[in-house]
């Protein structure tokens, strides 16, 4: 497994990939293909990621067919992104980049 500490958890966290990830998950949850094309990045960067994002529990990840379909964890991954948004936008908004 990979994600064993804090350390592990925050820095697949702070990834840009895992970022741009979470970005699109925020919105919808999509296939691997779907996040291909809205990230811009390679099919194999994607995949990569998408499994340390599983093995942290940050995605969700249900069976659609021969598809597999990532989402945001419900329970703990929306909830922080929303705390660390309320924070960011009264604490350091010039940090925020929309």
């Amino acid at each position: 497994m990979f994600c064993r500490s804090y350390n592990d958890f925050f820095q697949t966290l702070a990834n840009p990939t895992n970022q741009s990830i979470i970005q699109e998950l925020l919105k919808r949850p999509m296939n691997v293909t779907q996040l291909t094309e809205k990230t811009k990045l390679e099919q194999s960067h994607i995949s990569h990621s998408l499994k340390k994002l599983y093995e942290c529990k940050i995605v969700d990840v249900k069976r659609d067919g021969k598809q597999r379909i990532y989402s945001l964890n419900k329970d703990t991954i929306i909830p922080i992104i929303e705390i660390v948004d309320k924070h960011a936008k009264k604490m350091c908004p010039k940090c925020l980049k929309v």
